[in-house]
């Protein structure tokens, strides 16, 4: 479950994106530099091997530790790509390309949106759609629709099934979630699903915040949002806390946390670029990145490490979620790095630097272990289901060909 946008402007183009996928489901940030292959070379992604081409851009992925591929992500020529689950009447096929390998395969192989586009459209039609696409939930897999964006504009790929449908967007604001919105494919959604994904209110809602958007930095107020007048997480028994774009955990029949986030601004002269590394963007900070030069965010899998940022962060998230009293104050410090790092995002190093601190001083107020569990016990109940996955480890299949 996701929430991705654009907003087309004149003078460039804004994305955003939220990644919304199981608790544990730990989403790094990894840089991969162009390379030139040898005739005859093939990809291994998830659960497909397919002809490698000659070359593939340098891209930055935010990517589910256990895929080839990418929720989101960006390329050396100022292309990003947000994928979306969208449930239909169309079979899935058994084995296939999942939507997460089709946005890093477009981003590698595409210098431009609309080339994306049609790596994307080119690979649905070759090789299908199919495979796991859940890390907790073996069985679950979706069809997919991505927006495509570069400073020129954006697309809206929808697909069902090998039918793929591409709407430009010229101007404006644009968002996407978890259900088919173009008319030429809406015959094929699958309604109940999308019904339990609340995927249209969550749609709206951004598209009507987005629209107030006076600069990039507005769409991370746009991310964190939970939904027409909450300022906290709204837990439902049946789907959590999915009716906003900030995404919690808790649903006995879908639930979904927001485990990584992007914000882009797009322009001619160059495009700049902040992610969170780590879950819950109501209360993560968004750092700048720079697209040819790694940041130290290590390489977290299923289960805490205590090193890299994203499960670093996660044992502060958890314990907020439990006792909040800490967390307005991390907000209020949160503001003033945010607002130079949005500034000045090419001294990306100092902004890491100041909000690595910032997560010390976090991880410290964890150590004193203030508060009690003020949630239902069907919630802690739940919760407690996800610290005993994450103690067990990594528990998956092996992928393409390995």
């Amino acid at each position: 479950m996701c929430d991705t946008l654009v907003v087309v402007r004149p003078e460039g183009v804004w994305f955003a994106k939220n990644s919304d996928r199981d608790p544990n489901e730990a989403q790094g940030i990894d840089w991969v530099g162009p390379r030139d292959h040898a005739d005859g070379a093939e990809v291994r992604c998830t659960w497909k091997v397919i002809p490698q081409v000659r070359r593939t851009h340098g891209v930055v992925l935010s990517r589910p530790f256990w895929m080839w591929g990418a929720e989101m992500g960006a390329n050396e020529h100022g292309v990003v790509i947000g994928n979306e689950a969208v449930f239909t009447k169309e079979p899935m096929e058994e084995v296939g390309l999942t939507g997460m390998d089709l946005v890093r395969l477009g981003l590698e192989r595409g210098g431009t949106a609309e080339e994306a586009v049609e790596v994307i459209r080119g690979l649905i039609e070759a090789v299908g759609q199919g495979g796991r696409a859940g890390y907790s939930h073996p069985g679950f897999s979706y069809h997919n629709s991505f927006l495509v964006a570069d400073p020129g504009g954006a697309f809206v790929v929808e697909t069902a099934g090998r039918e793929v449908v591409v709407e430009p967007v010229v101007s404006g604001v644009r968002a996407i979630s978890n259900g088919l919105t173009l008319p030429a494919l809406m015959d094929r959604a699958d309604r109940v699903r999308g019904k339990v994904a609340a995927c249209e209110a969550r749609r709206s809602r951004m598209e009507e915040l987005a629209a107030e958007a006076t600069e990039v930095r507005d769409l991370t107020r746009v991310l964190r949002d939970h939904g027409a007048g909450y300022d906290r997480p709204r837990y439902q028994r049946l789907r959590g806390a999915m009716t906003g774009p900030c995404m919690h955990y808790g649903g006995l029949v879908a639930g979904s946390q927001t485990v990584g986030s992007w914000v882009a601004s797009l322009t001619e002269e160059g495009g700049r670029h902040w992610v969170t590394g780590t879950s819950a963007p109501c209360m993560s900070l968004f750092r700048p990145i720079d697209l040819f030069e790694p940041a130290p965010v290590g390489r977290p899998e299923g289960c805490p490490d205590g090193e890299s940022l994203w499960w670093r962060f996660e044992a502060i998230h958890r314990r907020w979620l439990v006792a909040p009293e800490g967390l307005e104050l991390a907000k209020r410090e949160r503001e003033a790095l945010e607002e130079a790092a949005f500034a000045t995002p090419h001294e990306w190093r100092d902004h890491w630097a100041a909000a690595d601190e910032w997560l010390a001083r976090q991880e410290r107020w964890l150590e004193k272990g203030r508060g009690d569990d003020g949630r239902p016990a069907w919630l802690r109940r739940l919760w407690e289901k996800v610290e005993d996955e994450a103690a067990g480890g990594n528990r998956l299949p092996a992928r393409a060909a390995e």
